[in-house]
């Protein structure tokens, strides 16, 4: 693999055999760490999932007109 430039961050290409190993699509969070012998470790992170599935099971009705607001969600 080659490194290349992203930005201001350095990105390189998964290969299509770990991205179908770990059936990844675009969009999807992995967690990268370095190993031992500063062996690449990657692997799918499903937190994000986990968390919106957790949400849809409260099974709360919320009005047709509300929208989530980021910022004002976080101001508080």
């Amino acid at each position: 693999m080659q490194v290349a430039k992203w930005g201001n961050s350095l990105a390189i290409r998964i290969p299509s055999a770990v991205a179908e190993a770990l059936d990844l699509k675009e969009g999807d969070d992995v967690v990268v760490r370095i190993g031992a012998d500063s062996a690449f470790e990657i692997e799918r992170d499903d937190r994000r999932q986990k968390a919106l599935e957790k949400v849809k099971s409260f099974k709360i009705t919320l009005p047709t007109d509300w929208k989530f607001d980021r910022d004002e969600a976080n101001s508080r």
